[in-house]
């Protein structure tokens, strides 16, 4: 990690040789954190894919969430835009803005958080940097994956004809945000676990190589990211909220909601899903689905539209808008 920021305490790279030289598991090209830079070794046979993603306190997570969870949802946001390219992840950088309200053990506790992540998705860290802020604490990543060469799946890809599957259930991560934040009961904590915890789907990297078209992680919400793919295809598509997946928690919601239009969009464009939405030909279905896949609409030629039971809604943004 680079040079001290003015502002940092005076031990910061006591810290850094604590909390993060551990995460980089002897990896020679991370030089054990003592300098400006890292080396990547290239692998032949591999086209090498990164992503960028932040997450701020107040913002993307409650004030005064458990140190180890906010390492976790940061850890497992970033690894699910690598999943909806179809790539492998295997190292990440990280830059770490240290607030206040972030004394040494929640330093540690966030440490421990990332130890266990990295430790449950093999990845290495190479290195970063760590300042001070008087604002909200910030942590940004640089994650790192390999894909076969041209294997990328992009947002780009899908046609007219094409199916749109979602592949697991949705909503249960804006729910969720709700149970942290004590706005909905959740007896189990299954609710709070899926915000806070969500499940990057890198077990369907073998199956979006072979059968999607067009992917990406359902973060901003299933409207607007199945907008995305149509958008950056060229194309529409249209959604039928009344195919989309919901769990038991979700679906005991919605059948306690007044309006049912309305809920059902709110379910589809909440966002913290982490699951993947896609296109992929018809000939695919039968083997997504067997996957736990599930088609909730298809894409056209001509402008995008949300449907219930056949009737157009209007949906608005349909998910989150970084302003």
């Amino acid at each position: 990690m680079s040079g001290p920021d003015p502002r940092s305490a005076p031990d910061e790279f006591g810290q850094i040789a604590e909390l993060f030289r551990p995460l980089t598991r002897g990896e020679p090209g991370a030089f054990d954190l003592l300098d400006d830079a890292a080396v990547i070794t290239s692998q032949a046979g591999s086209d090498l894919v990164v992503t960028q993603d932040a997450v701020v306190e107040g913002v993307h997570f409650p004030a005064g969430e458990a140190p180890e969870d906010v390492a976790a949802r940061f850890f497992r946001v970033n690894l699910s835009d690598l999943a909806a390219k179809g790539a492998e992840p295997f190292a990440w950088l990280q830059t770490l803005a240290w607030s206040p309200e972030w004394p040494l053990e929640r330093r540690r506790g966030f440490a421990r958080g990332l130890a266990q992540e990295a430790a449950s998705f093999g990845l290495t860290l190479l290195g970063g940097d760590t300042v001070s802020t008087p604002g909200p604490f910030m942590a940004s990543g640089t994650f790192l994956g390999r894909c076969p060469p041209g294997g990328v799946i992009r947002r780009a890809g899908a046609r007219p004809g094409d199916l749109l599957l979602a592949s697991g259930p949705i909503g249960d991560g804006w729910l969720g945000l709700q149970a942290v934040t004590g706005a909905l009961q959740d007896p189990t904590g299954a609710l709070a676990r899926k915000f806070r915890r969500p499940e990057p789907r890198l077990d369907l990297r073998d199956l979006l190589r072979t059968c999607a078209r067009a992917a990406a992680d359902i973060s901003d919400g299933l409207i607007a990211d199945a907008r995305h793919l149509a958008a950056a295809s060229g194309c529409g598509v249209r959604l039928a909220l009344e195919r989309v997946p919901l769990s038991a928690s979700g679906s005991a919601w919605l059948a306690q909601a007044p309006d049912e239009a309305g809920a059902r969009i709110a379910l589809a464009s909440g966002g913290d899903d982490y699951e993947i939405v896609l296109a992929a030909a018809p000939a695919h279905r039968s083997v997504l689905e067997a996957a736990g896949c599930t088609v909730v609409g298809a894409f056209v030629d001509g402008s995008s539209e949300v449907l219930l039971n056949g009737r157009a809604l209007e949906a608005g943004p349909g998910g989150w808008r970084h302003g």
